[in-house]
């Protein structure tokens, strides 16, 4: 029976929401290995600028459509749930951006992300979105890439502030990942590399795979 997989999104765009590269690799790999993907999932909630933006409608950019709102999702309907990066993880679903590791998860995000934990589901993290899973469950192992910073790895200082939130960082290649047997945590750097996209596909690819093994 296929498996169903929540994809939560943050908006639509690199800066300000869901990479859409990251979060379109996703759907192929899935959509690939024949998994069902019922409703997009998306946490709704305007940015803090002075636009105001609909963060469900921007989603619904790359969702094609099918999306629903966060607080519909129901982890007992779905088998994993995948959550794409880009700034909006740190900006919408937590506060990553402005407070790095004190930063807060949004409250019904941390709801979802603990209730696939609770009753041990796979959880699929890309990019910056495994600093989520590093705020809620100390001593956790991810990947982000690498931890030492050059013109490959311009973002390796996240590695530090996983570290300093008491996980493990596990320096991974782009088209690697790292597996959290124990808290089914599955991630990837994604472009946390400067790398060519068709290293971020594979990498992603990765990520789904072990995702619907696990």
């Amino acid at each position: 029976m296929a498996k169903k997989v929540a994809v939560i999104l943050a908006g639509c765009g690199v800066y300000d929401g869901s990479e859409i590269h990251e979060s379109a690799a996703v759907y192929v790999h899935l959509s690939r290995a024949g998994a069902q993907q019922m409703h997009v999932v998306n946490h709704t909630k305007g940015q803090p600028t002075e636009e105001t933006r609909n963060v469900l409608e921007e989603s619904a950019r790359i969702a094609r459509g099918n999306i629903k709102d966060l607080k519909e999702l129901d982890v007992n309907e779905y088998d994993a749930v995948i959550i794409p990066g880009g700034f909006g993880v740190a900006k919408n679903l937590s506060t990553w951006a402005v407070k790095g590791k004190d930063c807060t998860v949004e409250k019904d995000v941390e709801a979802i992300i603990k209730g696939f934990h609770g009753v041990k589901k796979p959880i699929g993290l890309c990019c910056i979105s495994p600093v989520l899973a590093a705020k809620l469950f100390p001593g956790c192992e991810l990947t982000v890439g690498c931890d030492t910073e050059c013109e490959k790895w311009p973002y390796a200082g996240t590695a530090a502030a996983i570290k300093e939130l008491g996980c493990k960082h596990v320096n991974k290649q782009v088209n690697e990942v790292h597996v959290d047997a124990k808290n089914k945590l599955v991630t990837t750097s994604a472009f946390m590399c400067n790398s060519p996209v068709h290293e971020i596909y594979d990498g992603i690819g990765e990520m789904v795979k072990y995702v619907l093994i696990n």
